[in-house]
């Protein structure tokens, strides 16, 4: 199972619905929580280049946010990625 990372906040709808998603196909999950953290934020920023949250990593493959999260799903392309 590949390693996924997400950059959240406790109190971002799309956050709750992509990390639903995850925990629906049993994947852990590495959440790191930007409230209130501007450094954590400013690091998602220089890996990704946005500042919403969630930031979605499979691997090393910035996957981007929940509607890209489920974008792949509907395209097939989530299990094949996650089963890396």
């Amino acid at each position: 199972m590949a390693d996924v990372t997400i950059y959240s906040s406790d109190y971002c709808p799309f956050c709750m619905r992509a990390k639903q998603l995850l925990s629906i196909k049993n994947v852990d999950v590495n959440e790191i929580n930007v409230d209130g953290n501007r450094a954590l934020r400013q690091e998602m920023m220089e890996k990704c280049g946005r500042h919403t949250v969630p930031q979605i990593w499979i691997g090393d493959h910035h996957v981007g946010g929940c509607d890209d999260l489920f974008a792949l799903e509907r395209d097939q392309k989530l299990d094949p990625m996650l089963s890396v």
